[in-house]
């Protein structure tokens, strides 16, 4: 089958997909209108698909060999500045990073498989997870079995680029460290509330966590190889109810990323460090949860140099392959990928006017919808030849 060739007959379809889980979007673990929707049209296709803990998974084909095919479909928890008609009414929940693209693509690519699977030399196995933006899809879906009965051998993965990007171009990594590791934690700190006008009978926790902010910067400045990518940063501090009361407890909550695995061993064990040396030396406890523990994304570099070769047998106008692309951002595909040779590409989603103009997880982001039948088709045409190879 010409992959590309169905997939532009189906276009509109996959934008269908797109637009339907755009303006549904939901957020975390927990996606039923997202999971309901992917097993009905899979099941529209003859595809008898099952919940695989929080996701949704399927397999196509026969024999053993076995190619997993992976799209995240979760949304981020902000509002939509898109103006896109189809947008998030909630004014809660945005698909600003274009997980929408993917879940999408892939429906169509199983569907095309689905319609070729007489042919198939084995079979591909679909995962639609949740809970990328928080780090807890995979680990998930892990938990549950995504990688058993039966074994992945291998896994691929696409991810849309917004931005003035132009379409036809897509990038990766064979062998390095294509994106950072993600160490997500809150730092929760019990001080002893009182009145604002007697603070020296108080312990205030806003005055522990203002010099633990501080301090866990200067671990960056001070502490880190700066001949390895280390980024930390906090973003959220929650204290207090009114300007007169010192309150018992503050939280922060930040991330940490990083290329190397020493680096990443420091400083984690450092935060905890600091936040409790900080906090005892003011009269406070502190403790350190941790929320996410994703490693660096590194893509095989046999598979990942196999399927750019795939994508480039494609006739996709414009089709341009850029390695060694690597990204301060974290996937939690990585922990796909630390178990199975895998492979993640970037697939350009962007304009060359105004409306390339914002990022990914900014309010005003737009995707081009004319990469739906090229990442719909790299899937399938990739999945069908890595199964004729191998």
């Amino acid at each position: 089958m010409d992959f590309y060739k169905r997939a532009l007959e189906l276009k509109d379809e996959t934008v269908a997909h797109r637009r339907y889980l755009h303006e549904h979007a939901e957020v975390g673990l927990d996606m039923p209108v997202a999971c309901s929707y992917v097993m009905k049209t899979l099941a529209d296709c003859g595809i008898e698909a099952e919940r695989c803990g929080k996701g949704v998974t399927a397999l196509i084909g026969h024999g053993e060999r076995t190619l997993l095919l992976r799209a995240d479909m979760d949304a981020l928890p902000m509002a939509e500045e898109s103006g896109e008609n189809f947008a998030c009414p909630t004014g809660e929940q945005a698909h600003t990073c274009g997980h929408d693209f993917h879940a999408a693509m892939l429906l169509t690519a199983a569907k095309m498989l689905k319609e070729c699977e007489s042919e198939l030399k084995g079979r591909v196995k679909l995962m639609f997870q949740p809970a990328e933006e928080t780090f807890e899809g995979s680990g998930n879906m892990i938990d549950n079995g995504i990688l058993e009965a039966p074994i992945p051998e291998a896994a691929l993965a696409f991810h849309v680029a917004p931005g003035k990007l132009p379409i036809g171009m897509f990038m990766y990594n064979a062998g390095s460290v294509m994106m950072n590791s993600v160490d997500g934690f809150r730092i929760v700190i019990q001080g002893k509330g009182g009145h604002g006008a007697y603070p020296n009978l108080s312990v205030d926790p806003i005055h522990t966590g203002v010099q633990i902010y501080t301090a866990l910067e200067g671990l960056i400045a001070r502490e880190a190889n700066p001949e390895k990518t280390c980024v930390l940063t906090l973003g959220k501090f929650c204290a207090g109810s009114a300007p007169n009361i010192i309150p018992d407890t503050a939280e922060l909550e930040g991330t940490l990323r990083t290329n190397d695995k020493e680096a990443r061993e420091l400083l984690v064990r450092r935060i905890r460090e600091v936040a409790a040396s900080i906090a005892a030396m003011n009269g406070a406890d502190a403790e350190v949860f941790t929320l996410s523990d994703v490693p660096p994304l590194v893509c095989d570099k046999a598979f990942t140099e196999k399927v750019a070769g795939y994508m480039k047998e494609m006739p996709i106008p414009g089709n341009m392959g850029y390695p060694g692309m690597a990204a301060n951002a974290s996937e939690d595909f990585a922990k796909v990928a630390e178990r199975i040779p895998s492979a993640l590409l970037y697939i350009s989603a962007g304009f060359s006017d105004e409306r390339g103009d914002y990022s990914a997880h900014n309010p005003k982001v737009r995707f081009n919808e004319d990469v739906c039948p090229i990442g719909s088709a790299g899937f399938a045409h990739c999945a069908v030849r890595w199964l004729e190879e191998t």
